[in-house]
């Protein structure tokens, strides 16, 4: 990480400073979006963008830029930073002002930074990985990618601990989502993920991974399912930005079907992969 987009500008690190009563910084009084990067190119940079005006449509954060030139300025950081593969971490806050609950609506202006961060990309299809299951602690509003993520980092947290790579969360045993992640399960050749409502993030992996299954004829429906339908599933996945499509084989130390990845959630990938390079071109390995 070379150059940091500050308020629109590049600069370097050292000289970005935030202030100390930065609504960002005191009350989590934000939005962010994380976007992946292969091959020096964008990927679903104009869903990511888009998704960022939503989130900030919604506290009523007024955005400084255009998607057009976010988009623009992304491009030029990673020009700037040289970065092959890896990530573009955007965030807005709604500024700096003296510290109280109600916040101005015309009086402050908003912070924007940007940064990228190298993320390996070798190509080869990811093995299943373990997770645990918790409940689902957080607000009503998940469907806004705010900076409040103590409830997410409790349970990703819980997962580390288990030695698993994702908490999976339920509320009343319905399943929501993943700490980090959205989450699918495969029954008798059907993928079935959780409805885009408020209760989860409408992942920008997820919306393509469903446009991928719409366009291959595999079988689909937006439809909650439970913890146990989940363990008795023939195959579970889970998808973002930086696992892309994954199957999860195990959890809470039972296996799912064979405990191995099934056939959909492979078709998925290899799906997935040829996206990225339709969309970013042929991606060498780091």
């Amino acid at each position: 990480m070379g150059k940091i987009i500050y308020n629109g500008e590049l600069k370097t690190r050292s000289d970005v400073k935030v202030d100390i009563e930065d609504r960002g910084y005191q009350f989590g009084d934000g939005i962010y979006e994380v976007i992946r990067v292969y091959n020096g190119e964008v990927f679903a940079s104009n869903m990511h963008v888009n998704r960022l005006m939503d989130s900030a449509k919604m506290i009523q954060l007024k955005v400084p830029f255009t998607v057009a030139e976010i988009e623009a300025r992304v491009k030029e950081l990673i020009a700037e930073d040289k970065l092959r593969n890896g990530i573009v971490y955007m965030q807005l806050t709604r500024g700096a002002c003296s510290r109280t609950h109600a916040f101005p609506i015309n009086e402050v202006e908003p912070v924007f930074v940007a940064y990228t961060k190298e993320m390996p990309y070798t190509g080869k299809v990811k093995p299943g990985v373990k997770a645990v299951t918790t409940d689902d602690i957080r607000w009503l509003r998940c469907n806004i990618k705010s900076l409040n993520l103590l409830g997410n980092i409790l349970a990703k947290q819980q997962a580390v601990e288990a030695s698993c790579d994702e908490a999976i969360q339920h509320r009343d045993g319905t399943v929501t989502e993943g700490s980090s992640s959205n989450v699918a399960i495969v029954v008798k050749g059907t993928l079935k993920t959780h409805p885009a409502t408020n209760l989860i993030l409408n992942g920008i992996t997820r919306q393509v991974m469903l446009k991928l299954c719409a366009d291959n004829d595999i079988p689909y429906v937006e439809e909650a399912f439970t913890v146990e339908e989940m363990m008795a599933a023939d195959e579970v996945l889970y998808t973002s930005t930086s696992v892309e499509v994954t199957p999860i084989i195990n959890i809470d130390g039972e296996s799912i079907a064979n405990g191995e990845p099934g056939p959909i959630t492979k078709s998925l990938q290899k799906l997935f992969s040829e996206e990225i390079e339709r969309q970013c071109g042929a991606v060498k390995e780091n």
